[in-house]
This record gives structure tokens, sequence and C-alpha cells, in this order.
């Protein structure tokens, strides 16, 4: 069975746009738990677009009511990201190579290039107790620089997937993503997954399955206006357990 952890970063933009507390964050991630949900995940940016660092407390302290219920934190390893992951000591902490400003993230880490940056951040996510997760291109050689520099987990960043998704390329690109998978199995690396992932695609992509956990949002918040949150919910546990086929 695959964990689905739910990114909320999209209700926080929401909120964010009209300038007081509605939709509540907090009062959503319960909903979700409520609904099934086992995994919350924030991508908290510098500039606060959606998800602020206030968020990041209210919901670690909302979330220590659930033993049951994981929560990741998605960054790039800045000191000041860093700082807040040691406050908050999430159960994961997944790095991602964002520019500040960058608007979504949308490419893996080149290990090579930021060896000393990811083998300390490791360290320290190690020592803090804290299950690492490194976001990456599906490339099976890049999953032997991963357990290099120490990382408990990879994301495999899934876009490249989604768009080829119910094409003739669809075939060939997922077998390069259930490769990097089997290199991480391998290696003793767990597998999560994630970007743009959706309740059409994600039945297929799980045909992987060493993967752990899917983390989504964007799609997840559109997919919720036009079918209604629970019947959302329902469906993506539904294909987490591999109990339902494709499509809505």
């Amino acid at each position: 069975m695959t964990k689905l952890s739910v990114n909320v970063n999209k209700i926080a933009l929401l909120r964010n746009s009209r300038g007081r507390n509605f939709p509540d964050v907090v009062e959503h991630v319960e909903k979700l738990i409520t609904l099934g949900v086992k995994g919350i995940t924030v991508h908290p940016r510098p500039d606060e677009r959606h998800v602020t660092r206030q968020d990041v407390y209210d919901i670690s302290n909302c979330l220590r009511s659930y033993s049951d219920v994981e929560f990741n934190i998605e960054g790039y390893p800045s000191q000041h990201f860093l700082n807040l992951i040691k406050d908050v000591a999430p159960d994961q902490c997944t790095l991602v190579p964002d520019e500040p400003g960058q608007l979504t993230s949308d490419h893996g880490w080149d290990i090579p290039e930021n060896r000393s940056l990811l083998l300390e951040t490791n360290t320290m996510l190690r020592e803090e107790k804290i299950r690492s997760s490194l976001f990456l291109d599906p490339v099976p050689d890049q999953v032997n620089e991963a357990a290099e520099v120490g990382s408990d987990r990879i994301e495999l960043y899934t876009e490249e997937y989604a768009s080829r998704y119910g094409t003739e390329a669809e075939s060939a690109c997922w077998l390069t993503y259930a490769e990097t998978a089997i290199r991480a199995l391998e290696l003793n690396i767990g597998v999560n997954a994630g970007h743009d992932l959706d309740l059409s695609n994600l039945a297929r992509f799980l045909e992987i399955d060493s993967i752990l956990e899917v983390s989504i949002g964007h799609a997840l918040v559109v997919e919720s206006i036009q079918y209604g949150l629970e019947f959302v919910i329902e469906k993506y546990l539904a294909i987490a357990a591999n109990r339902a086929g494709r499509g809505v």
C-alpha cells in the first residue's frame, strides 16, 4: 500500500489571496485526516506566498494529536529552512533544488554538483532523527549518488511521466521510473513520488509497486472543486491501496 500525503500549499495560497484566515489551513488538515489521509506535506517558500512559517508550526502542533499521520516538509536546504526543520522535527524532510523565486519544482538534484551540501544536510537530519528524501529525476545513476550522500529515500519527480501519460511515449517513460525505483531498492533506499500526479494517471504509475508515498496537492485541490473533497480523497486512497482502476 502506498501512503497518500496531501500537499496543502494550494489551500494556503487560496487563503492568502483574501487576507484573512479562510480557508483555515489547519482545519483543512484535520478534515483530510478524518477522511483517512495519513500524510501531510508542505513546501514553505522564502516569500511565504502560500504556506508560511507560522503554518508549519501550527500544522506541526495539530499533528501531535495524530501519531499515525506523518508530516513531510519540502524545501531547499538553506540555513533558514534547516532552522525551521530543527524546530519542528517533522517525520520527513524532502530536499528540493529550487531557486528562491521559483514558481514550482521543475527538476531533480544534480547530486555531484551539490554533494557537500547534501551530505552535510543528510547528516544533520539523521542526527535529528528526521527521515531524509531527495527530489530526483528518473535516472538510475543518480540513485547511486543519493546513496553516497546518505539519503534515506528519494522522491521521483513525475512531471515527465504525467506529460507523457496517454501518449505513445508513456510505456518507455514509465519504464525509466520503474528502473530507477528498482535501483533504489537494490541500494536500500525508499522511493516516494510526486508532481502532476492525478486521479487519471496515478494508478498506472503505481504499477511500480515499491512506491512508499505519493505527494499530491495541486491536482487534488482542482479535482476537489470538480467532484468534491470526500469523493476525491476516497478515490486517491483506493488507488494508493491498489483497490481501484484508472480515472475518475
